[in-house]
Parts: structure tokens; C-alpha cells; sequence
């Protein structure tokens, strides 16, 4: 296509959105004319869908759950005057208490002031956060947030070193809804044992956000911890990043939550809007639906163009996939639908991948983002006429038209400026662009058995564990091999797992399982010590 072509083309599908300061170019996305046209009735339905949603339909029958994520930037759309006034007590909660750490008005143990503040979260509870507070942080912060996302005791023990000097002016986070989630707990414990180590109280320092009467909740009212913030059955982990979870630690970092609430509401409400060409959100979707032949046969590449929207990739991976990622549809047919999301930051990629992307599998399409607007002041020229943002935006547009020129498919949004509202705006656009398209596929955006199955497979590991380390007790000093071992305990087909178990055991407990090398080294042996 000839550049007079391609500018006829974005005239014709570029869609500028002024309330949200967000421009969407699908013109080098490769559909057919006439796709407008034959989508029209399932994208109305879609939307129409979207509207049910918002007034409160259910929308997990196995749960008898409600999804009104939407409602915590706009309340007054929630269908209850209580979950209205539940929503609203909540974000005046987080910012009074934000605004008592900032004042010292609450303080800890021994006083002097918060000035970290460690995030315990795992997936929806930590990357929705991440992103946030990296878009928006400046060096004005009145906090620092770290964040332990993993159950990796060296992770753990890196960022604990970190904040050795400051863990008494450390406020810790712990953010998990149901409470239960193990991985969160076992970070917390760590890091309620390294509090108690510095001779601290962890409750003095420790707030949680999670649900009214969850283990966690339990917890924190028996220990006394500073406050607890409420989250909803109606709020899923990945969408969560307007609820507290998200909320208190922007808060406390010291960003505008309710410019960011208010870039999320506007973002809602531009993509109600019945003309697609005029909806961000199902444009994205259609333009996904029909680059994957509604079945997710392309990949999507994220590369956000400034280092502040460098975590984006990250979260709309989770977001994207965790809620498009499914073996059924709503009618119970095996379609195993997903839509797999990669994605850093230019202009690194154009020394990491890009390669392949112009030379190597056309299975993808990429997602570009930028913004009109930099820094406050002028960059530096680094040549005659040429800034530092010059050349970023030289990347940027070469990038495109090296894919253009390629047959290569790319969608481009542009932000004026990366701001609470604008993150806020970018958040909802991804949120909504998924609950259409799902739609579209007819799969559950709301749910993931997947994951449940992925927990329990994990219980069941622990539990053999359990059963090798009392079969070993039981049998102190004598030596095993692994399949030895699997037949005592009558699960001679699964000695593979218990080669593993005891490989892990002998490494990270030498003191109790010892492992003993045999002198030919073809097998190994362990025992009780």
C-alpha cells in the first residue's frame, strides 16, 4: 500500500477520544472493508452485553457472582445502595488513612514516620499496582513501594536486605481477597519473621486488604494491625486495580487517585458508545477477533514507547490472558480460546526482537503506545535539529512503517501525556476491550478454573512431600533410592515426582534428608539423617 493510500486509510479509522486524551489507529490492521458491516450485529450485542454487565447481571452461574469492577470508579452505577455506599466509604478510607501516614498522624512502633511501603501481593494483587506506581512515580513521592510478588525465599531475603536499615519505617501491604492464597501467606510469614527478628511488632506496621471475614481479615483483628480495607466478591484479582488492592498503595505513594478513578470512569463511558469507529474498546476488540479469526491465532505484542509504560506488557498478559484463556465456552463446547500477549519497551526492542518480527513468523500483531508529550522542559539536542525525543520518536515511527513495509499488522494508541487519568483511561480501555471481545467469543471473561486446577495440583505435590518425609522419619538412617521409596509408599507409578521431591528435599533441608551419591554416580540414594 502507497502512502497516500495509508493516509486515506487512517482518516478513514483513526479514532480520537478528547475526554480521555487517547487516540486509537487501527488503519494498518489488514480487515476487509465490509468487516464493519458483518460484525455490526454481534458487536451490538456485545456492548449490549457489556450495559447488562454494568446494571448488575450475573455473570458467573457457577458462583451466583456479579462482576461490577465498573462500579468502583462510578458507584453510582452499582444496582444497591449498599455496594454504592461500600465503594464510596472505601476510597475515602484509603485516601484519610494515606493522608495520616503522610502526616505522621499514624506512625510506627517507634515513631519517626512511614517511608516504605512493602506491597505482599501475588498476580491481580501486585501488577495492576506495579504498573501504576512506575507509570506515575516521581521523584516527590512521600513513599518508596517495593513489591514481593513471589514465594522465592532469595527474592524474598534480596528485598528484605534492601530495606534492613528502614524495616522500622516500613508499612507493609499485605493485599489478598480470599485470604487463602499461599503463596501471599508464606511471604507474609517471612516477613512477619523478619520484623519480629528487628524486635518489631509486624502488626504496628501491617495493614491488609482483603475480604470481611477471610483468614487474612481474621488475622489482622486478632493481631491488631493498623487498618483493614475491604475488597468484594464482585471485584476478580485482575481487574482489581480500582478497588483498594490497587488504591492504597497509589495512595500512598502520593498519586491523584481520584484523577485516576476519574480517567477510568471517562474511558467506561466512551466505550459504551454504540458506533465502533467511535468505541476504543470495541474497536481493539474487533481488530483482535479478526487478526485471530476469532480463535486467537495471532500473537499480541505490547511495545509502549516510554519507560514509564514499560510494566503495561506485564499487566495486560495476566489480564488478557487469564480471562480469555479458556477450554469451554458458555455452552460448554471445547474451543480452547486464549490470546497469548508479549511485550517490553522500545526502543529496546529494536535490539531484542524486532528482528524477528520483520523477518521471522508473521503469527503476531503488534500493539504500539506512545505519548505526544515528554518531559517539561526542551531534551537535548544531540545533533543539528535532533533531540533525544526526536530520535525515540523516529524509533517509533520507523518501527511502524518497517512493519508496514513488511505485511506486518500493528495497532498504534497514543496518549497525550501519561498522567493518573490517562493510566486510569489506558487500564479501563484494556478491561473493556476484553469483556467485548469475550463476547465476541463467547467464553467467560470472569472466571479461571484453570488456575484453581494449577493450586490443587500444587496441594497434591505438598502432600506427597508430606508423605516422603514421614515415610523417611519412619525409617530413620536407611537409604533409599527413588523408586525404592515411590513402592514403600505404594506409588511405584509416580517415582519421577518423589526423584524430584527428594532432589529438592537433600538441597533445601541437607540437615534432614541427606542425599548419598553412589560410587559408580549413575544413581542417587537419600535418607533421614
Amino acid at each position: 500500500m502507497n502512502r497516500l493510500d495509508l493516509w486515506k486509510r487512517y482518516k478513514k479509522y483513526v479514532c480520537r477520544v478528547p475526554s480521555i486524551g487517547l487516540t486509537l489507529d487501527v488503519s494498518r490492521m489488514h480487515f476487509d472493508e465490509t468487516l464493519f458491516e458483518s460484525m455490526s450485529v454481534p458487536l451490538a450485542r456485545a456492548i449490549e452485553a457489556m450495559a447488562e454487565l454494568e446494571a448488575g447481571a450475573i455473570a458467573n452461574p457457577d458462583e451466583n457472582r456479579m462482576v461490577g469492577h465498573y462500579w468502583l470508579r462510578a458507584p453510582q452505577l452499582a444496582p444497591s445502595e449498599e455496594t454504592r455506599t461500600k465503594i464510596t466509604d472505601t476510597i475515602a478510607a484509603v485516601k484519610n488513612f494515606a493522608t495520616s501516614v503522610h502526616t505522621e498522624d499514624i506512625e510506627p512502633q517507634r515513631g519517626g514516620g512511614f517511608y516504605v511501603v512493602l506491597v505482599i501481593g501475588i498476580g491481580g494483587s501486585a501488577l495492576g499496582s506495579q504498573f501504576v506506581g512506575d507509570a506515575l512515580g516521581t521523584v516527590e513521592d512521600p513513599m518508596i513501594v517495593r513489591f514481593l510478588d513471589n514465594t522465592d525465599p532469595d527474592g524474598i531475603d534480596r528485598a528484605l536486605g534492601e530495606l534492613d536499615e528502614t524495616l522500622e519505617q516500613t508499612l507493609t501491604v499485605v493485599v489478598s481477597k480470599s485470604g487463602s492464597t499461599k503463596e501471599t501467606r508464606n511471604v507474609m510469614l517471612e516477613v512477619k519473621h523478619a520484623y519480629e527478628q528487628a524486635g518489631l511488632d509486624f502488626g504496628k506496621h501491617a495493614v491488609a486488604v482483603t475480604a470481611e471475614g477471610s483468614d487474612l481479615h481474621a488475622l489482622a483483628t486478632k493481631d491488631k494491625w493498623l487498618r483493614t480495607f475491604a475488597m468484594w466478591d464482585f471485584v476478580g484479582g485482575r481487574t482489581s486495580v480500582t478497588s483498594a488492592a490497587g488504591l492504597l498503595p497509589a495512595a500512598l505513594q502520593g498519586i491523584d487517585i481520584d484523577d485516576f478513578l476519574a480517567g477510568a470512569q471517562a474511558c467506561d463511558q466512551a466505550t459504551r458508545h454504540q458506533d465502533v469507529l467511535q468505541n476504543p474498546a470495541a474497536l481493539l476488540a474487533l481488530m483482535w477477533y479478526d487478526v485471530g479469526r476469532g480463535r486467537g491465532e495471532r500473537n499480541m505484542v505490547i511495545l509502549p514507547y516510554r519507560d514509564r509504560l514499560a510494566l503495561l506488557g506485564r499487566y495486560a498478559q495476566q489480564l488478557v490472558m487469564e480471562s480469555l484463556g479458556k477450554q469451554e465456552d458458555r455452552s460448554g463446547r471445547v474451543v480452547h480460546q486464549g490470546l497469548t500477549v508479549f511485550g517490553n519497551k522500545g526502543s529496546t526492542d529494536q535490539h531484542v526482537y524486532l528482528q524477528q518480527l520483520l523477518d521471522g513468523p508473521d503469527d503476531f500483531f503488534v500493539t504500539l503506545i506512545n505519548t505526544r508529550f515528554d518531559r517539561e522542559d526542551h531534551s537535548l539536542f544531540v545533533e543539528d535539529d535532533v533531540t533525544t525525543e526526536d530520535y525515540l520518536h523516529a524509533f517509533f515511527l520507523g518501527t511502524r512503517d518497517a512493519l508496514e513495509q513488511k505485511g506486518r499488522q500493528s495497532i498504534t494508541i497514543t496518549l497525550d501525556k501519561v498522567t493518573p487519568h490517562a493510566v486510569g483511561a489506558l487500564i479501563a480501555l484494556f478491561e473493556r476491550a476484553v469483556g467485548l471481545y469475550a463476547e465476541l467469543i463467547n467464553v467467560n471473561a470472569y472466571h479461571q478454573p484453570a488456575v484453581k486446577s494449577g493450586k490443587s495440583a500444587a496441594s497434591d505435590i505438598l502432600d506427597l512431600q508430606r508423605l516422603i518425609l514421614k515415610h523417611l522419619r519412619d525409617n530413620l538412617r536407611q537409604v533409599f533410592h527413588a523408586d525404592e521409596l515411590a513402592a514403600a509408599i505404594h506409588l511405584s507409578d509416580d517415582v519421577e515426582r518423589v526423584q524430584h521431591l527428594l532432589d529438592h528435599l537433600s538441597t533445601s533441608r541437607p540437615d534432614t534428608v541427606e542425599r548419598i551419591e553412589t560410587p559408580s554416580g549413575t544413581h542417587l540414594t537419600y535418607r533421614h539423617r
